[in-house]
């Protein structure tokens, strides 16, 4: 069967029910959307602050090919085998884009039997989030282009402008736009452009947001564009943008709860992406999760040398989280996609280019454990036409790496078949005390940043940069 197949014949349960069985959560600090979604409220969220925290278990992988290789379903899949085992763990996800959704990568809510559902609902529009997103993002663009309309009291430079306009999807026509057209009231004619909603600094922001009053605070420090001296920025708090920006955002604020096919909760919030932000959900979802559950399974975005690093270096710098383990997912066709072959030839058994592909699954699993200072179980995510030869030589490739290397079939046995994927991250976790380090230290120059990512996690020899592009480093400093 197909995932939607398999999602529209799941037996859920109303969430306000689940929350309570499993967590102890009254409906009174629920927001019910339909009977199988609801945000938490942020009260409740607070009460929880002198719980102890569970143990964070974060789910990367190797360099991306185009279908993705299961961060997400190995996420859901860990998290239910967890539950399996009689281990009370709750999986913190990103929330999907209606760009990818309609386009090659498709949804984000897993696959398989390693799915959240409602699935249809949360790939589509889900609880309105990134709608208040998007809306947000583009007050602050229409605030913009009024004030210059209106005498242009800051100074902004037209010409200079940063801030462009967002929307959930992918349609490349409105990528470069001009906007102004009709005539003076129709305000300056000037270059403009959309991004994807979750492109959008409002959305990096939320997700690292620990209150209300933070998100207006950080939404204040937006640098829209600059003045006509070139050099001068102006914020989203000079227009007065933030608390209207904030006011919409009040509900998008509150973690996002659903339930996986076995009925495991999960918290769904945010979803930058790693590319162009920090690649994490929201910090409020992960510490929230962390205070319910004693193993939190989530995931960030693209291969361990961007999303992981962004997570460590960003979020778990800025919100003081400590992963206990890292789950690295791999795919013997992404490792034979890495060794050279075509898309088209990749279910075909080849030893040569799975060997060859490996290289990038042990650069990785050295960026983990050397420049993260964590240890790292690698994750086959199994699929039928893998063979038992390639199979073995992965697993005697990683034996050789020294890692520990689990083939999961949670994608087709759901999380029946990632238990023992469950147990060896357990094995890890409640035995082993992480050393836990940054790529970079907090004090250093932008450029020495630059140079430390790309250097220890890229094996660059030197970066180099021209006076314009250092120039811009230090004005940023």
């Amino acid at each position: 069967m197909s995932d939607i197949e398999i999602a529209q014949q799941a037996s859920m349960k109303p969430i306000i029910g689940l929350a309570r069985e499993n967590y102890g959560i009254a409906a009174e600090h629920l927001d019910p959307i339909g009977h199988y979604k609801a945000k938490l409220s942020l009260d409740y969220v607070n009460s929880l602050a002198d719980q102890e925290d569970g143990k964070l278990i974060l789910v990367t992988a190797i360099s991306p090919t185009p279908a993705g290789e299961g961060k997400t379903t190995t996420t859901v899949g860990l998290g239910d085998a967890l539950n399996r085992i009689g281990k009370k763990a709750i999986m913190c996800l990103r929330e999907p884009s209606l760009g990818p959704c309609f386009g090659v990568k498709g949804g984000a809510a897993g696959g398989g039997y390693s799915q959240v559902v409602p699935m249809e609902d949360i790939n589509l529009h889900f609880t309105g989030d990134f709608h208040a997103i998007g809306v947000a993002h583009n007050l602050l663009s229409a605030l913009v282009d009024n004030h210059i309309n209106h005498g242009n009291e800051l100074d902004i430079d037209p010409r200079r402008i940063q801030w462009k306009r967002v929307v959930d999807m992918n349609d490349r026509a409105l990528r470069h736009i001009v906007v102004g057209m009709g005539g003076a009231a129709n305000g300056y004619l000037r270059e403009d452009g959309y991004d994807i909603v979750v492109a959008s600094e409002v959305m990096a922001i939320l997700c690292l947001a620990t209150s209300r009053a933070d998100l207006k605070a950080r939404l204040g420090r937006i640098v829209i564009g600059y003045k006509s001296d070139k050099v001068t920025p102006v914020y989203a708090s000079d227009l007065k943008a933030h608390g209207a920006m904030a006011a919409l955002l009040k509900d998008a604020i509150k973690p996002n709860l659903v339930q996986t096919l076995e009925n495991n909760i999960a918290i769904i919030h945010g979803g930058p992406f790693a590319n162009i932000a920090h690649g994490c959900n929201t910090v409020t979802a992960t510490k929230t999760a962390l205070k319910l559950a004693d193993y939190v399974v989530t995931e960030a975005g693209f291969g361990a040398d961007l999303g992981a690093e962004k997570f460590i270096d960003i979020k778990c710098r800025m919100s003081g989280l400590k992963p206990s383990a890292v789950v690295l997912v791999a795919t013997v066709r992404a490792l034979k996609f890495h060794g050279g072959i075509a898309r088209e030839s990749l279910n075909q058994e080849n030893l040569a280019a799975l060997e060859q592909g490996f290289a990038n699954l042990e650069r990785h699993y050295q960026n983990i454990t050397q420049h993260y200072g964590l240890p790292c179980i690698v994750c086959v995510n199994h699929f039928t036409f893998d063979t038992e030869v390639e199979i073995n030589l992965l697993q005697a490739k990683c034996a050789a790496l020294g890692a520990t290397c689990v083939v999961s079939k949670h994608w087709a046995e759901g999380g029946a078949g990632a238990e023992l994927l469950a147990q060896a991250v357990i094995n890890v976790v409640d035995n082993r005390s992480p050393g836990f380090t940054f790529v970079y230290d907090e004090s250093l120059s932008l450029w020495k940043k630059i140079e430390a990512i790309a250097t220890k996690l890229y094996g660059a020899g030197a970066v180099t940069a021209n006076a314009k592009v250092k120039a811009q480093l230090a004005a940023w400093e």
